[in-house]
């Protein structure tokens, strides 16, 4: 593991954990979370291009206020979920973050926008067993292993689809499906089809949540509206703005401050983003 960095947030002073190396299995990330908090935390849930799995060691709460869902333990949050937030005072969590389609192989299934109990589609003791660990390491090490075992055992999306979404990763978002569908040699109704029913969102709403992401991101940077949105492909910054408060319930200077972003850099080390032409 990489020695814990701390991120000072609001109420919350964050103890963050990575491991000192990429998990073997492509398409996944990991980081453990300790909060000491002086106050309840309430926390909206910013969407990102992953499968999210939670694994609450503590006394966390997430809540999907869309659904009317509240689950605590093991829970697993699908692609663009809307109205999700976490709650709790002492917070202890391991956070995974699956590629969709590596997603797919793992849980046996397509999610979108579903936040569930983590037994609903993976019965484990996977909460218990972390609590018995005493270091990151060995909870990184369980994890990688569980996840390696089930990819192995479950079914892969077609190499096509994921090919098409290591594209819209590759160029954030900002892709023609039409020409998407051509690169593969597919028609532009079957990739439609193959690729939500494997992913969980059509292709076009798959790049505007890597679109997002990306943005996102560089309003956490700093950057102004104006400027994320003539760099991320947005029409203008009106266009900006509705996409933001679409995914996220926010404007962007609000999901500037949003708490989880604040820790991304630690948590999940991203690319450098290359300068944006003012």
């Amino acid at each position: 593991m990489r020695p814990a960095e701390w991120a000072r947030d609001g109420a919350a002073v964050w103890e963050i954990a990575v491991p000192s190396r990429r998990p073997r299995l492509p398409g996944t990330r990991m980081a453990g979370f300790a909060g000491e908090t002086t106050d309840v935390v309430d926390l909206p849930v910013v969407p990102h291009p992953a499968v999210t799995l939670f694994v609450d060691l503590g006394d966390a709460l997430l809540i999907d206020d869309a659904r009317g869902v509240r689950e605590r333990g093991g829970v697993v949050a699908g692609l663009a979920p809307r109205g999700v937030r976490g709650s709790g005072q002492d917070i202890e969590c391991l956070q995974v973050r699956l590629a969709p389609d590596v997603a797919h192989a793992v849980l046996g299934t397509t999610l979108s926008g579903s936040v569930l109990a983590l037994g609903d589609v993976w019965p484990s003791h996977l909460p218990d067993q972390l609590r018995d660990l005493a270091s990151w390491d060995d909870r990184f090490a369980l994890v990688e292993a569980a996840l390696a075992e089930r990819y192995e055992a479950g079914r892969s999306v077609d190499p096509e689809v994921a090919f098409a979404w290591r594209r819209l990763v590759e160029r954030r978002g900002q892709v023609r499906i039409e020409r998407l569908a051509d690169e593969i040699g597919w028609s532009r109704k079957r990739l439609w089809a193959r690729f939500s029913r494997q992913i969980g969102l059509g292709p076009k709403r798959a790049a505007q949540l890597v679109r997002f992401d990306h943005a996102v991101h560089r309003l956490v940077a700093g950057e102004s509206p104006a400027s994320v949105a003539a760099g991320s492909g947005y029409v203008d910054q009106a266009h900006l703005h509705h996409e933001v408060k679409e995914f996220a319930g926010l404007t962007p200077a609000a999901v500037a401050g949003a708490q989880w972003l604040a820790v991304d850099d630690v948590a999940w080390a991203r690319p450098s983003r290359p300068s944006i032409a003012g």
